[in-house]
């Protein structure tokens, strides 16, 4: 199937206000929307997406110049069923007012309202770019909020089959599609939504970010990162290898769970590269004219990717090219961006490719004599995305976890805490703010308000105003005397902190 796609039309600032002024008004009407309705929109655009699964997934393939049917179908459409299902059954349980202990001894009983918070803008990637959109906004609909999406514009087809998919069961003051250029997505931007949800690039997170600020929009920001993967001393090198490859040619590298780079054993450097290319050959034993291997998304990525390998190589790296040897003379293919997997050893420190997040089937491999070593170079990098473990539940593996920061880690696989919808799922620090999945993105997208209550004869303001009387002044010294005679007592004589 050919598909053909039109220039991309930008989307005037002022029908952008439109559409927002459309859908607050809309919530105005019903701010706090029932289960039942949450849940029909929330089945209303599940089976949107489903209607348009097929156009949906030739259209991605188009959009990526090669990117095979059964993948999208796997990833983009069926990929956030499960939580989105977990998410409609439990609606009634999270909108619920939650009880807290009440203040002054139980004279102030007090509850939690978890309110819509009203507009929620999602603007979505182009790696993954219908399932990155779809869950945050089936979120959204659950905590009661109207959505409008700004779609990739790197993946035009797509999205403008996804405009109609969910046109043609959402009303547009419900849930709209936005396609557009960079005028479209500044503009969506600087709208002042109730909450932005932005998935792709810390550069263009900070971008998001920014314009959000000038109108006090939270954001919540999915990142990405230098996701590193250690193999622990006690594990077994050939299967972590395998298990590393796998994670890294997932949609050809471009995830930004990838690990970018992995630790391994000095002593298993040779058992690792070897197995790494024994899983490569086995998940494409051709890659040239294989049907089953992603493009790389666009000239300029192809561009970006292939400068980081050379610029490694150029700075003294050996490059091991995983292909079968009689198509070693046909990759890298630029005309059809096919990218062939790549591992990079003894990368110098100050190599590009060591500060930038890869986003293509090339892994560098780093030794250690010491484990420490790994663990120390992780804890001074930027924090990532995801970390990856490869061994047992050590005490070298607790040092990891207490070491380093990362938005999530995952031991012996990949990816498994992101896979898990009763797990918050976010970044920190360059790869993100905020979380979402499951009852995490429920909170997200809710303003938790609490309401307390005072039916005591007299009021408590009253307290705190004048006249200070002398006996009023010697309660409150003597009050704060105590509290820090208390806290003293606590602390070691020298004042140094207890170990």
């Amino acid at each position: 199937m050919t598909m053909t796609t039109d220039p991309i039309v930008d989307v005037a600032p002022e029908e952008l206000q439109r559409l927002l002024d459309a859908q607050r008004a809309a919530q105005d009407l019903d701010p706090i929307p029932d289960a039942a309705t949450r849940r029909d929109r929330v089945d209303r655009l599940v089976a949107a997406v489903l209607d348009y699964r097929s156009e949906l997934a030739e259209a991605l393939s188009a959009d990526f110049g090669a990117r095979p049917v059964t993948t999208s179908l796997e990833v983009d459409i069926l990929g956030g069923l499960q939580e989105i299902a977990d998410t409609r059954e439990r609606i009634e349980e999270w909108m619920a007012p939650t009880e807290v202990p009440a203040a002054l001894g139980g004279a102030i009983p007090t509850f939690v309202q978890n309110r819509p918070k009203g507009v929620v803008g999602v603007i979505g990637p182009w790696n993954f770019p219908v399932v990155l959109v779809f869950v945050p906004a089936v979120e959204a609909l659950a905590a009661g909020n109207r959505v409008m999406i700004k779609f990739s514009d790197m993946m035009p087809r797509t999205g403008a089959v996804f405009a109609r998919a969910v046109a043609s069961r959402m009303r547009p003051e419900e849930v709209v599609v936005v396609n557009g250029g960079l005028k479209t997505a500044t503009a969506f931007s600087d709208l002042r939504f109730d909450h932005i949800f932005f998935t792709g690039s810390p550069k263009v997170g900070r971008l998001v970010a920014t314009a959000a600020g000038k109108n006090l929009v939270p954001v919540t920001l999915e990142l990405g990162g230098k996701n590193p993967a250690i193999v622990g001393p006690d594990a077994d090198v050939a299967e972590a290898a395998a298990r590393i490859a796998a994670a890294r040619l997932f949609n050809n590298g471009q995830v930004c769970l990838s690990p970018d780079y992995a630790f391994i054993p000095e002593s298993g450097r040779r058992d690792f590269v070897e197995a790494y290319r024994k899983a490569v050959l086995t998940h494409f034993p051709t890659f040239v004219d294989n049907p089953d291997v992603v493009s790389i998304v666009n000239d300029a990525n192809y561009a970006r990717v292939t400068g980081l390998v050379a610029d490694a190589k150029a700075k003294g790296a050996t490059e091991v090219v995983i292909v079968p040897e009689q198509e070693r003379d046909r990759v890298p293919d630029p005309q059809a961006r096919r990218l062939p997997p790549t591992l990079l050893l003894d990368t110098a420190a100050d190599a590009e490719i060591n500060s930038e997040e890869i986003f293509g089937p090339v892994l560098v491999v780093h030794t250690y004599s010491d484990v420490n070593e790994a663990i120390d170079h992780v804890a001074r990098g930027e924090h990532p995305l995801s970390s990856y473990w490869y061994g047992g539940d050590t005490d070298e593996f607790q040092r990891f976890l207490l070491r380093t920061t990362s938005g999530a880690v995952s031991r012996n696989d990949f990816g498994l805490a992101y896979g898990n919808p009763a797990a918050p799922f976010g970044g920190v620090g360059m790869s993100g703010s905020g979380a979402y999945h499951g009852k995490a993105g429920f909170d997200t997208f809710s303003h938790q308000r609490p309401v307390a209550q005072s039916d005591l004869p007299t009021g408590l303001a009253g307290a705190l105003v004048p006249p200070l009387t002398p006996e009023r002044v010697e309660t409150v010294a003597a009050t704060a005397a105590a509290a820090a005679a208390e806290v003293t007592a606590r602390l070691r004589p020298d004042g140094a902190p207890r170990s």
